[in-house]
């Protein structure tokens, strides 16, 4: 017996539209050049990381002048002071005189920053405070025998 339909269109496949293939393609790469472009300014307009200039010496400590505020992490340790800061910069060492005591201070460059500690013979209370100054950041870091 003979039937009236077609059997071409049961085991053919649809044609597919080459024009909605291409437009996927183009939008999705449209989509990978913005998050690149994104990305790109991202990394240009994004601050480097805070730099220490310079460490003076003061009358009853230290002053450590950085481009910017850094984070900064205290801990008094059995008298001696520990600083971190998280920045960049030259390691540096030195002595101080405080109320005829001898105290001895080192900036070391860590993984995590710059650790400044002050070391003595007597137990250490140290007082810091910051400021802005012509721009840049300016700490100040009194040391005083406890």
């Amino acid at each position: 017996m003979r039937v009236t339909d077609s059997e071409n269109d049961r085991h053919s496949t649809v044609p597919s539209d080459p024009l909605r293939r291409h437009r996927r393609r183009f939008f999705g790469s449209l989509v990978l050049i913005g998050l690149l472009v994104g990305a790109l300014i991202g990394r240009v307009t994004a601050p480097g990381p805070v730099q220490l200039l310079r460490v003076e010496p003061i009358a009853d400590g230290l002053q450590l002048w950085f481009d910017r505020e850094p984070q900064l992490y205290s801990q008094d340790i059995d008298g001696a002071v520990g600083m971190l800061f998280q920045a960049q910069g030259s390691a540096g060492n030195g002595r101080l005189e405080l109320d005829g005591t001898s105290v001895g201070w080192r900036l070391q460059l860590t993984e995590r920053g710059l650790l400044l500690h002050f070391v003595s013979t007597r137990p250490l209370v140290a007082e810091w405070e910051g400021e802005e100054r012509d721009g840049d950041w300016v700490l100040r870091v009194r040391v005083a025998p406890r």
